[in-house]
């Protein structure tokens, strides 16, 4: 009995002691698990930082480089070959070959230039004086489009050509049937020698502008030789000397322009790759340096 009543003793110590393990075990359970969901959080708030500077960052790397149309024309004519044979008979009669002008690089800016004296002794004598410079423009990422920068320069020229110093009846007249601009400028300027009729064509192709400067004069005692002939002689060049820059980029002999390597039809652009400096370049002849 003793015995048995010493164990009934013992027992309720016994399950009090194991009720007290079992709740301090759970009690000791929560900390653990709730360190264990904190460090999760931190874990996916960070996944979600990277994930958004990795999409970021690759959302930069596929937005487009700038891209400008491709200038259609790519190279220039010998400038002494531009005008035919017949047509330099007619305007500089026995006049020399073509003085070539100087260019650092010919596929960009090229000219050329022919006089003639034709003396008829005590009679006086006639001079003539034409001129032809082309200027080819390249597409640039940063300054646009090699037709529209030619087109820039086409009217910068007309505005030269009709402010010239000392420059007489100036008048400006659309051209047709020459490139995809073209207008002529006319006036006359007295010299000591005599007066000088000026006719300046200036044209436009694709990204090309080419200007033709042609003049004459009656001199010793001569007569002034007819403006209206010198004007049509004079679009009779520009027009030879557009096709011929057409002709040597693969477009048709009438000067109208077509690009082979792209198929494109004429004016049409396609994607451009190099850009250039050569607005920065003069093209035309001074008709000062005539006579």
């Amino acid at each position: 009995m003793q015995l048995r009543a010493q164990r009934d003793q013992r027992d309720p110590q016994a399950k009090r002691a194991k009720r007290l393990t079992r709740v301090l075990v759970g009690a000791a359970a929560v900390p653990v698990m709730l360190v264990a969901a904190g460090c999760s959080s931190d874990s996916g708030s960070g996944d979600g930082k990277d994930k958004a500077a990795e999409e970021s960052a690759a959302s930069k790397s596929a937005s487009p480089s700038p891209t400008v149309q491709a200038a259609a024309f790519r190279k220039l004519p010998e400038p002494c070959s531009v005008v035919t044979k017949k047509t330099l008979d007619d305007l500089v009669p026995k006049g020399d070959s073509g003085k070539e002008g100087s260019s650092n690089d010919t596929a960009v800016r090229a000219s050329c230039s022919w006089d003639s004296l034709d003396d008829n002794g005590v009679k006086g004598s006639q001079f003539r004086w034409l001129s032809v410079s082309m200027l080819r423009f390249e597409s640039d990422v940063t300054r646009g489009e090699g037709d529209k920068l030619a087109h820039d320069y086409y009217e910068k020229q007309l505005k030269d050509a009709q402010g010239v110093e000392g420059a007489k009846s100036v008048k400006t007249a659309a051209v047709s049937g020459t490139g995809d601009e073209a207008s002529l400028v006319r006036y006359d300027l007295k010299k000591k020698e005599g007066t000088f009729k000026q006719q300046t064509v200036v044209a436009r192709v694709e990204n090309v502008v080419v200007t033709v400067d042609y003049n004459g004069a009656g001199l010793a005692g001569d007569k002034t030789p007819d403006a209206d002939d010198l004007a049509k002689d004079a679009q009779k060049a520009a027009k030879e000397a557009v096709a011929a820059v057409t002709k040597a980029n693969g477009g048709a002999a009438d000067g109208k322009s077509s690009d082979k390597s792209s198929g494109r039809p004429s004016g049409s652009p396609s994607a451009s790759k190099s850009p250039t400096d050569a607005a920065s370049q003069s093209a035309s002849a001074s008709p000062e340096k005539s006579g």
